[in-house]
Parts: structure tokens; C-alpha cells; sequence
């Protein structure tokens, strides 16, 4: 299994992996040795609660250096009348007489309350490659779809300002 992203998301997670590994781990092997010194380990609570600290620090960090290493480099750029990458999109759903505004992204990045889809959901998927006009058919299973229509497509769109521990 692989994820598909972009070199900036590669370059995102190998900055969250260097925080956690001379930031958070200092500061959890810290708290783990604070917390040794007040006594008793089979009834201290503050002891237990550093030690799973420390351990979801360092899953998190094995977690990020496998997708890094499993991962298929894409490119984030997209010819300038088609749906890409990093574009915002407006499109209509007729079915609900709405007009929605999304931005694709990656799957790492994907957040559908803040309107980002993943280039590998159903949506994405569906509008990825069209143009503004174009009526898409989005297919959710074998036995449900809906159809878009593409109004708008925003190159321009400027990028999220990502924390670097929000993967």
C-alpha cells in the first residue's frame, strides 16, 4: 500500500519527523524521568501518562518514516484549463441545487470540513483532469453516483499555511 504525494507533503513529514525527533523526545524523556523521581511507579499516574506520551511520539514518527518510504511521488502540476492539484474548484450538484467550493489535495491533507478533498476520493477522482463546463459523474459504489457540473477552476489558490505537526 502507498499514498500518493506531492514532494512539499514529503518534505512536511520529513520536518515533522526532525521536530519530533530533537524536540519531542527530549522533552518526553524529560517528563518520563520527572515523573520516575516522585516515587512509587505502580501507583503514579503522572509516570504512566509520560511513558504513553513518549511511546505515541515515537509511533508517530515510525508512522511518518514508513509513508515516507512507501510513498508514490506525484506531481502537483496540471495543465492551466484542467482540474488539479492544489486547485480550488467550484462545482454545482444539480440533484441538490448547491454550488460547493473544494480544494484537491493530497490524501494526507484531506479534510472535508474544510472543504479539502483528497485527489483519491470519490470526488476527486471524478473531477481530476476536467475542465470548467464539464458535467462529471461521480461514482460513490456500485449502486450510487451523482452527477457535477464544474464551474470554476481557481489556480490560483493560495496554499494552507500547515503546521508542522498537523499531519
Amino acid at each position: 500500500m502507498y499514498d500518493n504525494l506531492t514532494e512539499s507533503d514529503i518534505k512536511k513529514m520529513q520536518e515533522e519527523i526532525e521536530y519530533r525527533k530533537l524536540v519531542v523526545r527530549k522533552e518526553a524523556l524529560e517528563a518520563v524521568k520527572e515523573a520516575r523521581a516522585h516515587g512509587d511507579l505502580s501507583e503514579n499516574f503522572e509516570y504512566k501518562a509520560a511513558k504513553q506520551d513518549k511511546n505515541r511520539n515515537e509511533s508517530r514518527i515510525r508512522y511518518l518514516e514508513k509513508m515516507i518510504k512507501t510513498a508514490r511521488i506525484i506531481s502537483d502540476q496540471s495543465r492551466a484549463d484542467e482540474v488539479g492539484l492544489g486547485d480550488r474548484v467550484e462545482i454545482y450538484i444539480p440533484d441538490d441545487d448547491e454550488t460547493e467550493v473544494y480544494k484537491l489535495v493530497t490524501t494526507i491533507r484531506g479534510n472535508s470540513l474544510k472543504g479539502l478533498i483528497s485527489i483519491d476520493s470519490p470526488l476527486g477522482k471524478a473531477i481530476k483532469g476536467h475542465k470548467t463546463g464539464d458535467k462529471v459523474f461521480v461514482k460513490v459504489d456500485e449502486r450510487f453516483g451523482y452527477e457535477v457540473e464544474i464551474r470554476s477552476i481557481d489556480k490560483s489558490a493560495e496554499e494552507e499555511e500547515d503546521s508542522i505537526r498537523k499531519f
